[in-house]
């Protein structure tokens, strides 16, 4: 049976993880952008965001607009192999006679 990582696996972290992920490499969203997309509440974004980051898969960058503090978020590539590696297990355990062919 194959393992989902159970970092990404979470409902809010997957949510998080596959929304950076449609960011192209480098690419960076701000954090209340990314927070009205999830309609998640700051703290609980924040939550999820750190458990991310302390896997590696997320990186966030604090930085100023002028005198505005601005939260930059972007998925590592770390990460992003880890949500593809991911998405591949979460096929196989849907279909596995397909992933047993392509193997």
């Amino acid at each position: 049976m194959t393992e989902l990582d159970p970092v990404i696996h979470a409902q809010a972290r997957l949510r998080v993880v596959a929304a950076l992920s449609t960011l192209g490499a480098g690419d960076r969203i701000t954090f209340p952008r990314l927070q009205e997309l999830l309609g998640m509440t700051a703290g609980n974004l924040s939550v999820h965001l750190r458990k991310l980051e302390d896997a590696g898969y997320v990186e966030i960058d604090k930085t100023h607009r002028g005198r505005t503090p601005t939260t930059l978020v972007r998925l590592s590539s770390r990460g992003r192999l880890a949500f593809e590696e991911y998405t591949e297990n979460i096929r196989a355990l849907l279909h596995p006679a397909d992933s047993k062919e392509t193997s």
